[in-house]
């Protein structure tokens, strides 16, 4: 530390309130070190006024300090940043020909992107995974150097690393170029990274598969190979994820549709659902469910078309900022010797500004409250569709809500009312928010914004401040609300979304004349509760494992006969049950009754009815339970009235 910076002091303020006073230059971990031993040995990084850095990063300036440690949220991702650094290392220890290009941190782990001649094998990942541990063992130190931009092309252009050469000439002009050393092994990086490899857990990861990938995601570049891995603090957290894993795969709906003749896809259709009729049985219903609680909210349910000309599209901005992703047509009109260019509707938003432009609106028409079952195609690359969970078809839940300024807080509390109770039914008891805040690319300008945001962070704080700030990723034309569930084995689905418009009115004209007698731009407001069906269904079966509660079951009660003599009565249960509103299908077949069992609670059927001689006699049925060992000898009536109170929809049920 040279004279001029050790005679400078800067005061450094402490998570508990304390301020401590040191010589500008010092680092994290020489106050993690002068606190407590303890804290130095179990020190990982920092945060300095908010910022994560380096342990080694020298503090020139009056800030906020914290110490981060295991226990700090911010840990996964450094110790998954620093396994990525250490798999790509074993990697080059054990082929030293292999080019290394990035390895950022995902959702439970991370991914690192190579350029080898031959594929990586399952052995391979073996192999790769015992030299990371020899390399954690070593506990070799991490540091950090920040270079001049030609003095980092030279050094990988002597290393012939033609990826990363490229990689340092994206680097913004001002922004600092680091070079991180894992002992003898270097990378560069944004970092922070932590203080030496064994700071790693050893038992906390594993290597998962390898996959092929572009270079920067560009079809036209070379195609590397991607190996995934998981990390965690310890054996104990990973083995929770790997038989949460496990369990998701038994859940899988790709699966589970197939098995219970829900739905498939195919080849011909990318990205398209066939729907079987007990699949669309489901659909239905819950469309039924979604247009009463609709109707009851007060919402006007609309159609608009699925083909629009792409002038549409330009005036709201659509075109400009989503053409990648839109279905094109071009058509020939006769009458104006000219083509047409249409796209498929990837939203509906514009459509439903052109119904509410249809007529002059009062300030008395509002909230105007539009809903459609909108159909709607986008679309996605091969590689990132993934049965009904993102598709090229869907159809969404979708309504915008047109009302002043002053309406927009009544009008979120009444939605997010409306969504947990919409949740609520559907099996989920609670939701996260996550507020999302202009993006960088966005249309109309700052003000506009400042007001949008604030108008529904207002709104939303009126409801509740359980939500968290996620900056920069609002749509481009206003701030939104993502509405996250949390399935039975802890998956987080962001499904619904609130999202405050004043862009979008003002592009395509959308006037409302107020108390004073002059126009006015309406509020528009986007939202969706379930975000589609096709989506929400697939999280649907994977919650309930293909066990759908009763009211939504395509097959809510199997009546199969233990003997043929009982054939007759059994026809005429069903037709009993059917008659109170159940969906009912009889099983007369020549096999036995545990047979018959054992193959409809294998398709999922919620309700099984054995009927024999004894209940012919009784005018009774036996009704065994999905996942229940036993069975009930009731009366027809009594069964037939508990079945259909079950199979009633809940919110018919309320009324």
């Amino acid at each position: 530390m040279d004279d001029a910076r050790a005679s400078r002091m800067v005061t450094l303020t402490l998570p508990d309130g304390a301020a401590r006073t040191y010589p500008a230059g010092v680092t994290a971990a020489d106050v993690a070190k002068d606190i407590s031993k303890s804290l130095a040995k179990a020190a990982l990084a920092a945060r300095v006024d908010g910022e994560l850095v380096d342990l080694s990063r020298p503090i020139e300036r009056d800030a906020r300090l914290e110490i981060v440690t295991i226990e700090d949220d911010a840990a996964l991702e450094l110790i998954r940043h620093d396994l990525a650094h250490i798999m790509a290392r074993a990697v080059q220890e054990l082929w030293p020909d292999v080019k290394v290009t990035i390895g950022p941190v995902v959702e439970h782990g991370w991914y690192y992107d190579f350029d080898r001649a031959e594929p990586f094998t399952p052995a391979d990942l073996e192999l790769i995974e015992k030299r990371m541990r020899e390399i954690i063992a070593r506990r070799d130190p991490v540091r950090t150097e920040v270079w001049d931009r030609e003095r980092a092309i030279r050094f990988y252009e002597e290393n012939d690393e033609p990826y990363k050469v490229e990689l340092v000439g994206m680097i913004p002009e001002g922004e600092p170029i680091r070079m991180y050393w894992h002992g003898d092994w270097q990378d560069l990086c944004r970092g922070p990274h932590l203080v030496h490899t064994g700071q790693v857990p050893a038992d906390g990861f594993k290597l998962t598969h390898v996959a092929g990938a572009y270079w920067r995601g560009d079809h036209r570049n070379k195609m590397l190979q991607r190996i995934y891995g998981v990390g965690f603090r310890s054996r104990k957290d990973l083995k929770a994820y790997l038989d949460m894993l496990e369990e998701a795969a038994r859940r899988d709906h790709r699966r589970l549709g197939r098995e219970m003749e829900l739905f498939h896809m195919q080849e011909e259709a990318p990205g398209m659902v066939f729907w079987h009729p007990r699949g669309w049985t489901v659909y239905r219903t819950l469309q039924d469910y979604m247009r009463r609680r609709l109707d009851a909210a007060g919402y006007k349910e609309i159609r608009t078309p699925e083909v629009v000309d792409r002038k549409l599209w330009e005036a709201s901005g659509h075109w400009d900022k989503y053409r990648e992703n839109m279905f094109i047509t071009e058509i020939d009109e006769e009458h104006a010797n000219e083509k047409r260019v249409n796209a498929l509707k990837p939203m509906n938003c514009p459509c439903h500004v052109q119904v509410f432009n249809q007529g002059l609106k009062s300030y008395r028409d509002l909230p105007l409250r539009l809903a459609e079952f909108g159909s709607c195609h986008r679309y996605e690359s091969s590689g990132s569709m993934h049965g009904l969970m993102r598709v090229r078809g869907f159809v969404q839940d979708d309504a915008h809500i047109f009302c002043t300024e002053d309406q927009i807080e009544q009008e979120t509390a009444a939605f997010i009312s409306l969504l947990g109770s919409v949740y609520r039914d559907l099996g989920f008891e609670s939701f996260d928010i996550k507020f999302s805040t202009r993006p960088e690319v966005r249309a109309g300008s700052d003000e506009i914004w400042d007001k949008a945001e604030a108008a529904l962070e207002a709104a939303v704080r009126k409801v509740t401040d359980d939500f968290e700030i996620d900056p920069g990723e609002g749509a481009f034309y206003g701030p939104k609300l993502d509405f996250k569930l949390t399935d039975a084995i802890g998956r987080e689905w962001q499904c619904g979304t609130f999202q405050c418009d004043f862009v979008l009115p003002e592009r395509l004209g959308a006037e409302y004349v107020g108390a004073d007698d002059k126009r006015h731009r309406p509020v528009m407001l986007h939202r969706a509760i379930l975000g589609s069906f096709e989506r929400f269904i697939g999280i649907l079966i994977e919650n309930h494992a293909g066990r759908f509660p009763m009211w939504l079951a395509p097959v809510q009660a199997v009546v199969a006969t233990i003997t043929s003599d009982a054939d007759d009565y059994a026809r005429e249960v069903a037709a009993t049950l059917r008659a109170a509103g159940l969906r009912v299908e009889t099983d007369l077949r020549n096999e036995k009754i545990n047979y018959k069992v054992r193959e409809h609670s294998l398709a999922k059927t919620p309700a099984i009815i054995a009927v024999g001689r004894q209940e012919v006699e009784n005018r009774a049925v036996a009704v065994r339970r999905l996942g229940e060992k036993g069975q009930r000898v009731m009366p027809l009536a009594e069964a037939t009235a508990a079945l259909a109170e079950e199979a009633t929809p809940p919110d018919l049920r309320r009324a």
